[in-house]
Formats: C-alpha cells, sequence, structure tokens
C-alpha cells in the first residue's frame, strides 16, 4: 500500500516535570504518545537541554499534555510555544566558498562556487551541478552537497530550516595533495551562506486554514477579530434564521499560527461561548517586515 505522509509538525513547547517523581517517568511517557502519533516529534534542545514536544497546533499539545495527566499520572509545566518558522530566498545569488589551511605538512584546500536560486513553495531542497570538463573532479560534488545540506539547517535570518531553495555548482577549485572531504564540505556550507546573504533572504511562517462557525449576528465581531490576526478572510457564508432560532454564521480565513494563541478562549469570550472553530496548516508564506522587525528571536 502506498505510505502515508504525515504533515511537519508547526508549533512546540518546551516540557518540564513538575517534581522529581514526575522526572523519572516523563521521557518515557511521552516517547510512548510519541510512538502512538505521528505528529507529534520529540528532542532536545542543544543549547538549553530542554525537552521540545512539537505537533500541530496548540489543541493538539494541550491535549497531549492532559493525557499525560490523566491517564499516566505525570505532571508537567509547559514553556511558551515556539512556532516553526522557516526560512528561504527571494531571488537568485552566487557566491564563493574558499576553505584553505596551510600549517605544515598536509593541508586543506577546497573552493567552489554555488549558485542559489528561489523554487516553489513546497519544493524543499534541490542540489545540482553545471560544471563541464575537467575543472572540478566529481568525487567533490558529494561534500559540497552535503555542506549546503548542513548549512541549510540553520537559515541566517533567524536560524531556522531553510527551504525551497536550489543550489548550483558553476566552479570550483582543487589541490593534488591537499583537497580533502572535510575541506569541500566546509567550502559548501560557507558558499550557501555567502549567497543567501545576497539573495534578499525572507523568514516564512505557518499559515493555518481556520473555519468558525457561530451566530450570525456576531459574525461582524468575528471578522473584525480575524482582520486584527493579520486573517485574509477567503469566504463567509450565513444561513436563514427558522422560527425562534437564531441564524449561523460561518467564515473561513487563511491566519498566521503566531496570531492564533489563546484563540479558543477569545472566541468564547466574543461570542459568549456560542463560537467553535477548527483549523490546520494549509501553507508556508512570507512574514512581513514590521512583523519580523517585532520577532522575538
Amino acid at each position: 500500500m502506498a505510505q502515508i505522509q504525515f504533515p511537519e509538525p508547526v508549533l512546540s513547547i518546551s516540557v518540564e516535570a513538575a517534581s522529581r517523581y514526575d522526572k523519572d517517568k516523563l521521557t518515557t511517557t511521552l516517547m510512548k504518545l510519541v510512538d502512538e502519533d505521528p505528529t507529534l516529534i520529540l528532542s532536545t534542545d542543544d543549547e538549553s537541554g530542554q525537552l521540545l514536544l512539537a505537533g500541530m497546533g496548540e489543541l493538539h499539545l494541550e491535549i497531549i499534555l492532559d493525557r499525560m495527566r490523566i491517564e499516566y499520572g505525570v505532571n508537567c509545566t509547559r514553556g511558551r510555544p515556539r512556532v516553526a518558522y522557516r526560512e528561504t530566498i527571494g531571488k537568485s545569488a552566487e557566491a564563493e566558498g574558499r576553505f584553505v589551511r596551510q600549517t605544515g605538512g598536509r593541508g586543506q584546500y577546497g573552493v567552489c562556487s554555488m549558485r542559489v536560486e528561489p523554487l516553489p513553495r513546497g519544493s524543499g531542497l534541490e542540489f545540482e551541478s553545471e560544471i563541464t570538463g575537467a575543472t572540478l573532479s566529481t568525487e567533490w560534488y558529494g561534500p559540497i552537497e552535503k555542506g549546503f545540506r548542513e548549512a541549510a539547517r540553520s537559515g541566517i535570518v533567524a536560524g531556522y530550516p531553510v527551504v525551497d531553495v536550489k543550489a548550483v555548482l558553476t566552479d570550483g577549485a582543487q589541490h593534488d595533495t591537499d583537497s580533502s572531504e572535510m575541506a569541500f564540505q566546509i567550502a559548501g556550507s560557507l558558499a550557501f551562506k555567502a549567497a543567501m546573504h545576497k539573495a534578499s533572504p525572507r523568514l516564512l511562517e505557518p499559515i493555518m486554514r481556520q473555519e468558525v462557525v457561530m451566530p450570525a449576528d456576531m459574525l461582524g465581531p468575528v471578522i473584525g477579530d480575524l482582520n486584527s490576526r493579520r486573517g485574509k478572510i477567503q469566504s463567509m457564508e450565513t444561513s436563514e434564521p427558522k422560527p425562534g432560532q437564531a441564524g449561523i454564521g460561518s467564515v473561513m480565513a487563511f491566519v498566521p499560527l503566531s496570531e492564533t494563541f489563546n484563540y479558543s478562549t477569545d472566541l468564547r469570550s466574543l461570542t459568549s461561548g456560542f463560537g467553535d472553530f477548527n483549523m490546520e496548516l494549509d501553507h508556508y508564506d512570507v512574514m512581513p517586515q514590521h512583523v519580523l522587525e517585532t520577532l522575538d528571536r
């Protein structure tokens, strides 16, 4: 049968045990929940050492923490949600990566030129070479690509993974004795970072498809609230009221994930408890510059 493709998590929180007793069971319990749910990812922050739990949204992660407490008896505290941003480029650019070290004896020598090009959303990363002739031995193409892909794990805007970029190897230079895989891997990484700086780097934010249902007479305040969250209204409908019943209104909008925190509480307050909503990841889009400047990195 065809393999099932699960969506990438879009939100992560830090998780810490509430007590020493809970600490002994925390990781084991989280591993069980991750095994059950392919849209959950458990990782450890390299800098802080914190456990990070990533999922499909705020409600998804809240339910997981409730299950830990109710089903497994494990209490924990959660850190601030962190959105899974991505980085990309807005135009093509080319740069050289040079890693040359001479310290006595055998040195390190790797030089390559790389052009980066933007790709359509959802394309991921691509690598190819347009070198012809014997300018650079093909044995160094693999290390250069490896350096490019490792560098793409952390972009230059805010340190998020780079997506939808094509790297094209355009030129290179080698040394008969000093060239090595490590030298060309580092050169590939340096070339990619330098080219990305010139290529109008941008931050991408996850955009959620959000559908809200509420009494028709509350449609206006709900739309106003979505607009204040940088939402883009795609459609709205109202049903004719029946005798003794109010009409029902519904609206569908694209809303940045970072603007949806605590939305369930805000919607209940806005609609006196009569509103309901559901949302799912739809696509990634470029974050506006005025929002990027206020981002806590």
